[in-house]
């Protein structure tokens, strides 16, 4: 019978940990709403087009400013094409819109 070897868990830095936290709560926190206003947007731009418009630009930066946060919080630099998924919810609901 063959044992198997018991790998001893590496100790993780307590920054790495808050960091992931940190960008967890901030992806919901943030995404929630972006999510939000992009699907109501839809509705809203059925009866009052720049007031639709207007939720949907501001899903798009709640989006990018999220996403922003995020590359932050890792130390990365805000210009990366992880900025595509800030904007996703908006780009795709922008598709009902126009």
């Amino acid at each position: 019978m063959e044992r198997t070897r018991r790998r001893t868990p590496r100790p993780m830095n307590i920054e790495t940990v808050q960091r992931w936290v940190a960008s967890a709560i901030l992806f919901h926190v943030g995404s929630v709403p972006a999510v939000t206003l992009a699907v109501y947007s839809i509705g809203i731009a059925a009866d009052d087009f720049g007031r639709g418009v207007g939720l949907w630009i501001m899903s798009g930066v709640i989006g990018l400013l999220t996403v922003a946060g995020i590359l932050a919080i890792f130390r990365r630099t805000p210009l990366s094409p992880w900025l595509l998924l800030g904007i996703a919810p908006t780009a795709v609901t922008g598709l009902y819109i126009f």
